[in-house]
């Protein structure tokens, strides 16, 4: 039996990894849209198309990296993933040109698959009643690579030039491959050979099942509301909000736009996940379970969107909007939490986190293409009222089949 302890070593071993992988695409965030000449690019389509191929290639990458894991070590994938990672930030310090960086963002964008399935899997191999505090021990330090990779391509790319800053961080992410060697020598993660692969129909019968269905729906609208819709307009629903204001916003004697606000309030929502996700998946394991702390979360999203619609004053609509993000970190770490309750309770926990990673890249593409065009039909509030709208549905689903849940459990028999 593995205590408790090494449980935790082996998820932030996994986490660090995904964290020190991740450097390299976060650094591209910032400084893509500023410096693109300095890549040999001819215009700015060319950093969104950049930008966006990994997430686009993930979605017929996911059921493949799913079906690699149900017999291939996740030692080899997570090195394999490594090594991607290192090559593909490489690629933006030695190579020029859109169709050579194209490949590379393509390339990371399987890396990203394999480390993100190879992570749940890991979590839900060496957890019992500890899931949630785990799986929110994963996303905060996940988060502490997107932060540092943001403020590395902020600070230093004028100090040090943008391809000095690729260089550096793909040795740092190169220094992840004999961490990923010191999880994978302290966790043994070859499938079980004796583990009986589900037949496709019990299969689909599990993915169907209502509690599984709509843990599944709740991660493409929270991804869908909040990575893809909030992410994308975020700058865009500032801007609204200070144009309201004929001074501006002033800060000892700075006036600061929609950009520099959206960026410092990026800045605290990566800041704060590593503190807040590991102390709601925890007080999710507690005896009340994670539904309650669930329709919590869910109104809080709820009340932050619909006060954000209201002509407020600017100081009362950034504490709502800062409410409606510290709910989103614990929306993330519970709808995560409840996919994997749901994949260890059947005979497809990989086809269900590999279906629910794929759910997520969905719901966070199709929220981009969505939010301008609320914008400049409905204003501000076409983003707000619509995801307002949307969670209440959701937690009236998860009311109705609560009481469900009460009366007949969802458990392997089941399925």
């Amino acid at each position: 039996m593995r205590s408790s302890e090494q449980n935790r070593r082996t998820v932030r071993i996994i986490s660090w990894v995904t964290a020190i992988c991740l450097l390299g695409d976060s650094m591209l965030y910032i400084v893509l849209p500023v410096y693109w000449a300095s890549f040999g690019l001819q215009g700015l389509w060319q950093v969104g198309i950049l930008l966006s191929i990994n997430r686009m290639v993930r979605l017929p990458l996911n059921p493949l990296v799913g079906w690699a894991y149900s017999w291939l070590p996740k030692r080899t994938g997570i090195l394999i993933a490594v090594v991607i990672a290192c090559l593909t930030t490489l690629a933006f310090a030695i190579a020029s040109g859109f169709w050579m960086l194209l490949i590379a963002r393509a390339a990371w964008g399987a890396a990203w698959s394999m480390l993100r399935i190879g992570g749940y899997l890991t979590v839900l191999e060496v957890s019992t009643e500890d899931r949630g505090h785990l799986l929110g021990s994963y996303n905060g330090i996940i988060a502490l690579g997107s932060l540092v990779g943001m403020l590395a391509g902020g600070v230093f790319a004028d100090l040090l030039g943008v391809r000095m800053v690729a260089l550096v961080l793909s040795i740092i992410t190169a220094l992840g491959f004999p961490l990923a060697w010191l999880f994978t020598t302290s966790h043994e993660t070859k499938p079980s050979s004796s583990s009986k692969e589900p037949t496709k129909q019990a299969l689909r019968r599990g993915l169907l099942h209502p509690y599984a269905l709509l843990t599944l729906c709740s991660g493409l609208i929270i991804a869908f509301l909040f990575q893809g819709l909030l992410n994308a307009s975020l700058s865009s629903l500032i801007d609204i909000q200070l144009s309201h204001r004929a001074e501006g916003l002033i800060i000892a004697g700075f006036a600061m736009g929609a950009a520099s606000i959206a960026g410092v309030v990026q800045a605290l929502r990566w800041g704060w996940t590593p503190l807040l996700s590991p102390l709601i998946g925890a007080w999710s394991d507690g005896p009340r379970g994670r539904l309650p702390l669930y329709f919590v979360t869910l109104v809080l999203a709820i009340a932050g969107m619909l006060f954000l619609s209201l002509p407020l004053p600017f100081a009362a609509w950034m504490i709502f909007l800062i409410m409606v993000l510290a709910a989103n970190t614990a929306l993330n770490t519970l709808s995560d939490a409840l996919a994997a309750d749901a994949a260890a309770q059947g005979t497809h926990t990989v086809a269900y986190m590999t279906t629910y990673t794929t759910i997520l890249d969905v719901g966070a593409a199709l929220g981009p293409l969505a939010a301008f065009t609320l914008i400049e039909t409905y204003s501000t509030q076409g983003i707000t009222l619509l995801s307002a709208t949307m969670l209440l549905l959701l937690s009236a689903a998860w009311f109705l089949l609560r009481r469900h849940i009460q009366v007949k459990p969802f458990h392997t028999a089941s399925m």
